[in-house]
């Protein structure tokens, strides 16, 4: 096995990962893979319209619009009308909803921290940059295959 299949192999490992703890916090919620990317999208960025949400999570609106619904029953989320002008819609995430999500999130986050742990200061820029890049690169290709 060649260096470059050895990365390659890493980088399937990775993502493997990833998609298999995000399903476990799904399962573990009662949710769907989707619904909790949403709700880590809306910690990421607060209140979104159903349109952002849709855009960013490459749904198209009816799919972002169910979303919404079960991320509200679940109590994980509302809708809050705009004060200025009522007809804007926008998600926010219901803070006493989130202890569950949170304490789910919490073991990732301690091992992830040891992890972060081996690596100085000085290495964070070109790790960020690295994943932000990968983040970049399959928001592009899922654009394609939803656009397909």
């Amino acid at each position: 096995m060649g260096a470059e299949q050895a990365g390659e192999d890493v980088f399937r490992g990775f993502l493997i990962a990833v998609l298999l703890h995000n399903e476990a916090v799904a399962d573990r919620l009662g949710l769907r893979p989707i619904d909790v990317a949403a709700v880590i999208l809306l910690e990421m960025r607060g209140p979104l319209p159903v349109g952002a949400i849709s855009e960013e999570l490459r749904l198209p609106s009816a799919s972002a619009t169910r979303l919404v619904d079960r991320l509200e029953k679940a109590g994980f989320a509302r809708r809050v009308r705009g004060e200025h002008d009522r007809r804007t819609v926008t998600v926010e995430l219901v803070e006493d909803g989130l202890d569950d999500y949170r304490a789910l999130a919490a073991g990732a986050r301690r091992h992830l921290d040891e992890v972060g742990a081996r690596y100085g200061p000085e290495q964070a820029p070109l790790l960020m940059g690295m994943l932000d890049g990968i983040a970049a690169a399959y928001r592009t290709a899922t654009g394609e295959l939803r656009d397909a």
